[in-house]
């Protein structure tokens, strides 16, 4: 009778030695070249290798929570959806599938759902970073915003080293403390993945928002490098483009881009800028009414479609579509004399000068828009604790209002919360917040005003101006009381000649300004030029707006 041990010996190696032995190799190797596809981001490359697994002899449950994470990656739903919805995974893959099964449902809206499957994750790896950034994803949709930062430094305590931690909670950094504060996060990042192509976008965008523009072209220079056919470093050479002032140079590396950047809402409001001031002012109505349909509290979304409405000459819509919010007692100066120019150019001249004399004479610090104080808000979200601020800010809790205004403050910290925060701490307190937010945040155009009028309050003449002059060079020359502003400033630190120059801007901008009139009068009466002129712009100036000291001072100068 034959060894059984010998004949089981022998079938095991003519297993090994057959072609089907060869499988699990290829599966594994098709399997790992996917994962590592999918670390990248790479979601075709990963969903080819899945497909060689499948041929090579995997089965469906082999490949299903992987192939539903390179759907994911390449934003498929329902194909995510054909593999993870039957929940069959392996026992290697559980904690992928449900943590993909929960990805798949945040994106489809299905939040309580997608809690659900990350619980099941979550049994099986209370510890995975990548969890965790899920998790914190899914949080902020629905709202928990602090319960989201929370997620987020859990996923960092996780994986200290993870790029998907890193860049969460840089992006979370960003949004709340500003692009100085997530610098060194994303340079961490970049220390354990130097080619991470997330984290080298968002380290680039910080340095740029940061005002290293130098040290931000030297990473876009890298990721074309690592991606020659990503869109991103023409955005961000578009960008700087834009700020010095070449229009067709940004324009053009703009559309080298063809549609890679069409869900890009800031790339979009930048081509549509760019376009209105090309001239192109239909294209850019048609691209900004997208971005508004999509983004309809987006402030600068906003400044924008109301300029490109007006320079079609779209009165009906532009008052349709801003009337509401200019009628708000916070109204921006900008939208004020949009809508003021639109009342112009159709002739309702009373119309006109309401509006225009609002925003000559409008203050920079908002107070709380009444009309937030009664609307809903979950408890413990950024929209949460706004509203809160605003409701103690109109019963004069200022104290109470400050503290509501730093909690939304944890999540995110734009401007017109600065503006309001500031309003609240009252005083010299404004200022130290503004200043601790323009040291935050660079690129704010808000901050240096305040800063401004803080220095220029304590007799610091020279620092009001280079704050001012940075301000209105980054805005454009386009701001009637900025430079009214500055012109003052360039006055009181001993160059009339550009106070005069800057006085002149804001009268070509808003000739029925009286702040524009006071500046050119009292820059003519410095330099003794015009005695007339001057005179007749220091009296528009005090019938529109008012008497002042200022104004006394000016006249004091003329009878000399």
């Amino acid at each position: 009778m034959p060894d059984r041990r010998f004949g089981l010996l022998a079938a095991v190696l003519l297993a090994l030695t057959s072609p089907l032995g060869a499988r699990p190799d290829a599966v594994d190797a098709a399997l790992s070249a996917a994962a590592e596809a999918a670390e990248r981001g790479q979601g075709i490359t990963a969903e080819a290798e899945l497909r060689k697994a499948l041929a090579a002899g995997a089965s469906r449950t082999d490949v299903a929570a992987r192939m539903g994470e390179a759907y994911l990656l390449q934003g498929k739903l329902r194909n995510a959806r054909e593999w993870l919805e039957p929940e069959q995974f392996t026992r290697e893959d559980q904690v992928l599938g449900w943590r993909m099964t929960g990805r798949l449902l945040r994106l489809e809206g299905k939040l309580p759902q997608a809690g659900k499957a990350f619980d099941k994750a979550l049994g099986m790896t209370p510890n995975d970073p990548l969890l965790w950034v899920d998790i914190a994803r899914l949080r902020y949709v629905g709202g928990e915003h602090l319960l989201a930062v929370e997620a987020a430094e859990r996923a960092l305590q996780a994986g200290p080293d993870n790029p998907r931690a890193i860049e969460l909670r840089a992006q979370l950094l960003h949004d709340s403390a500003g692009p100085v504060a997530a610098i060194p996060l994303f340079e961490r990042g970049l220390e354990a993945a130097p080619d991470d192509l997330p984290l080298l976008t968002g380290y680039a965008a910080a340095l740029g928002e940061a005002g290293r523009m130098a040290d931000m072209l030297a990473i876009v220079r890298r990721i074309t490098e690592l991606d020659p056919r990503s869109p991103v470093p023409y955005y961000f050479q578009a960008v700087l483009a834009a700020r010095a002032g070449k229009i067709d140079l940004a324009r053009n590396l703009l559309n080298r881009n063809g549609n890679r950047l069409s869900e890009v809402p800031a790339a979009q409001l930048l081509q549509a800028a760019l376009e209105l001031e090309a001239g192109n002012s239909a294209m850019a109505v048609d691209m900004l009414e997208r971005l508004d349909r999509n983004q309809p509290f987006n402030a600068r979304v906003q400044l924008v479609f109301a300029r490109a409405l007006l320079a079609v000459d779209d009165h009906a819509r532009l008052r349709q579509r801003f009337g509401p919010l200019v009628a708000r007692p916070d109204a921006s100066p900008y939208l004020l004399t949009v809508l003021g120019r639109s009342y112009e150019r159709t002739g309702d001249r009373a119309a006109a000068a309401a509006l225009l004399d609002r925003a000559a004479t409008s203050s920079a610090l908002p107070i709380a828009a009444r009309d937030r104080a009664n609307l809903p808000a979950r408890p413990g979200s950024f929209e949460g604790f706004v509203v809160a601020g605003d409701n103690a800010l109109l019963k004069r809790a200022n104290g109470d209002a400050l503290a509501a205004y730093s909690r939304a403050a944890q999540v995110r910290f734009p401007e017109w919360l600065m503006l309001r925060a500031a309003y609240a701490a009252g005083g010299g307190n404004a200022v130290v917040l503004a200043d601790r937010y323009l040291t935050a945040f660079p690129a704010s155009l808000l901050a240096p005003r305040l800063v401004a009028g803080g220095a220029a309050q304590v007799g610091d003449w020279n620092r009001a101006r280079l704050l001012l002059e940075n301000a209105d060079r980054r805005l454009g020359h386009g701001d009637v009381r900025l430079l009214a502003d500055l012109s003052l400033a360039q006055l009181r630190s001993g160059d009339a000649e550009a106070a005069l120059a800057s006085a002149e801007a804001a009268c070509h901008l808003q000739r029925a300004s009286p702040v524009a009139a006071q500046a050119r009068g009292m820059a003519l009466a410095k330099l003794g030029r015009d005695p007339v002129l001057a005179a007749a712009l220091l009296d528009k100036a005090e019938r529109i707006g008012g008497n002042n000291p200022m104004l006394k001072e000016a006249r004091a100068l003329l009878r000399h």
